[in-house]
């Protein structure tokens, strides 16, 4: 049977507290895989983590992934960018980058500097084609997920990718905040930031655990 996998959402591990909170959930279960989904900003992981870029990564090193090849100093960390994998007896999907109307239409070649952290329409389009996808991971949620932002929260891109490509389970990044809907025949769950929460995920039949992640150390000082 399946081992579940671990799931995290934003790390932000660029900061010290943040990236001690990512290893206290690498270390808390006994999973062998991961799922991540974005704004990780550290690439040499513990376990075999499939990541999707967020607004905030070393870009560098995400342009790299993109184009296949293998940092110095990514151990474990693999991209999801409009490509999917099997995993323990599911297929796991994901969309790289955050949405910019300025930036949509232009070749991905065409972005440059920090510009790199949005998915261009070739991106929606190739992810358009991914079959058989459970699990789909992306950092813009579809509309209709209540989360507290001073903005409308919904991307009509990713509305259209989970009408075309159905996935049973959409997890979001970005908002640093859980909540659920459901989209269509997707059930869509937004996930709390790795220094508030980890979750797993059963491949049997995709339940999802959340999980505190507080350090109890800060919290006994």
């Amino acid at each position: 049977m399946p081992r579940t996998m671990l799931v995290l959402g934003d790390a932000h591990a660029d900061d010290a507290d943040h990236r001690r909170a990512l290893d206290r959930a690498y270390a808390a279960t006994d999973d062998d895989v991961a799922l991540q989904t974005g704004d990780l900003l550290t690439y040499d992981l513990p376990k075999e983590t499939w990541f999707i870029a967020g607004n905030n990564e070393d870009f560098d090193v995400v342009e790299a992934m993109r184009a296949g090849e293998r940092p110095p100093g990514t151990a474990n960390a693999h991209l999801l960018a409009s490509t999917a994998v099997d995993l323990s007896g599911i297929r796991v999907a994901g969309l790289s980058g955050n949405f910019a109307p300025t930036r949509y239409d232009k070749p991905r070649s065409q972005l440059s500097g920090d510009r790199r952290r949005h998915f261009t329409r070739e991106d929606v389009e190739r992810a358009a084609t991914l079959a058989d996808v459970d699990v789909f991971l992306t950092h813009e949620a579809p509309h209709g997920l209540l989360v507290q932002e001073d903005y409308d929260v919904g991307c009509t891109h990713v509305d259209r990718l989970l009408q075309t490509i159905e996935p049973d389970l959409c997890l979001v990044g970005h908002h640093h905040e859980h909540a659920e809907t459901r989209f269509g025949t997707t059930r869509v769950v937004s996930l709390a930031p790795v220094w508030e929460a980890y979750y797993t995920l059963d491949p049997a039949d995709l339940a999802l655990r959340r999980f505190d992640n507080a350090d109890e150390a800060a919290e006994g000082a």
